[in-house]
């Protein structure tokens, strides 16, 4: 080869490296713009979400002092609430008031009739709803216990509004009205409670507490919508844990219903879930009596060994794990129970007499409390 050819081949190799450099200078300013870009709009829009944020939790228009009547209705959940002030013109977003609503924990809405402007804070409306008058007296109440099971919740609702209680357990069970139920409330009422083993659907969800009713005859679904609304909302305060915890509402319902049938005015119920979950990690059966006595329909004090037989997924002494389902409607000190358990070893436990409760962590422990407490009280 040439000299000459040797030098234009020198030079025809350096116009390509030339060229590569030129191509990776603009790739490089290509990706410097495409990230920067990036960047800009996930800066915008994570800037925009602020500002919309921050300006939703402003008054609607602070210059503006007319009152706006807004009337609340009887059993409004907090979503309701929002909606209607949306709707009135009294704030910016209902999802923002309802988001704040529950990272303040706020609570104790009461129904009636408001007068709101739009100049006032979310603070400013949240006290007034909390301390607005009544649109009508009240007419009745309704109480309901804790651990009261479906059954006889129908014979409460019976004995206040002089219905049939047969008509109106037949109607709590009813299909077609528990899936319209499933519709108004998907994230409290699932799939779970359609399951085949479950006997009730609606059972452990009607929240236990008193109910005032303004008016001498509510339907039946006016009654079941205020105690779904009251467990929603006792559900919903606890949704950060039970994710957190991966425990579904069916789950933490039915242990606390569990905790609910076992718990005495002596106890601290966090003792009797940590019994309980100590035996599911070891795979070991609840054997909790009510089950028996709910899994044969029965409502009586006391559980003979004949009982203990019955063959029914409700019985836990037949089956390991949960029941299918809830066995009664626990109070909202055994469903916190039920997602913060103690932290302890015992795996059994017997109620005394006096109802005082003993924990073991062994069963030769536990047989022996139980033959000092329990046989010693039967043979006197």
């Amino acid at each position: 080869m040439t000299l000459e050819n040797k030098n234009e081949k020198k030079e025809y190799i350096r116009q390509k490296m030339l060229e590569k450099q030129g191509e990776a200078k603009v790739v490089r300013k290509i990706v410097l713009i495409v990230t920067i870009a990036i960047f800009i709009i996930a800066g915008s829009l994570t800037l925009g979400g602020y500002i919309y944020i921050k300006s939703a939790l402003k008054p609607l228009d602070k210059n503006d002092n007319k009152n706006i009547s807004v009337e609340i209705p009887i059993g409004s959940s907090t979503s309701g609430i929002a909606q209607i002030l949306e709707d009135k013109g009294v704030i910016k977003n209902a999802h923002i008031f309802k988001y704040y609503v529950k990272f303040r924990n706020e609570s104790g809405f009461m129904a009636g009739e408001y007068k709101l402007k739009p100049s006032m804070t979310l603070p400013q409306i949240i006290n007034r709803l909390k301390t607005g008058k009544l649109m009508e007296k009240v007419v009745f109440k309704m109480t309901i216990p804790e651990g009261k099971q479906l059954d006889q919740i129908a014979d409460i609702i019976a004995e206040k509004t002089n219905r049939d209680p047969d008509e109106i357990f037949k109607q709590l069970n009813d299909k077609k009205y528990i899936k319209s139920l499933m519709d108004k409330y998907p994230s409290l009422l699932t799939e779970e409670i359609l399951d085949e083993n479950i006997k009730y659907p609606l059972e452990g969800y009607l929240f236990p507490a008193t109910y005032p009713f303004y008016k001498e005859n509510p339907t039946l679904d006016e009654m079941v919508t205020y105690m779904l609304d009251k467990t929603s909302e006792v559900i919903n305060e606890q949704m950060g844990l039970m994710e957190k915890k991966k425990l579904t509402a069916h789950e933490v319902l039915t242990m606390a219903s569990l905790i609910e049938e076992e718990a005495t005015e002596k106890v601290d119920r966090d003792q009797i879930s940590s019994v309980f979950y100590n035996r599911l990690k070891l795979n070991m059966p609840l054997q909790t009596d009510p089950t028996v006595l709910y899994a044969q329909g029965k409502h009586k004090e006391r559980v003979v060994y004949k009982d203990l037989e019955v063959d029914d997924p409700y019985n836990t002494y037949k089956n390991v794990g949960l029941t299918p389902g809830p066995i009664s409607n626990a109070g909202e000190i055994s469903i916190e129970a039920a997602i913060n358990p103690a932290k302890t070893d015992f795996l059994y436990f017997l109620a005394t007499a006096d109802g005082e409760v003993l924990f073991s962590k062994t069963l030769d422990e536990h047989n022996d409390k139980k033959a000092q407490h329990i046989t010693k009280n039967e043979e006197s």
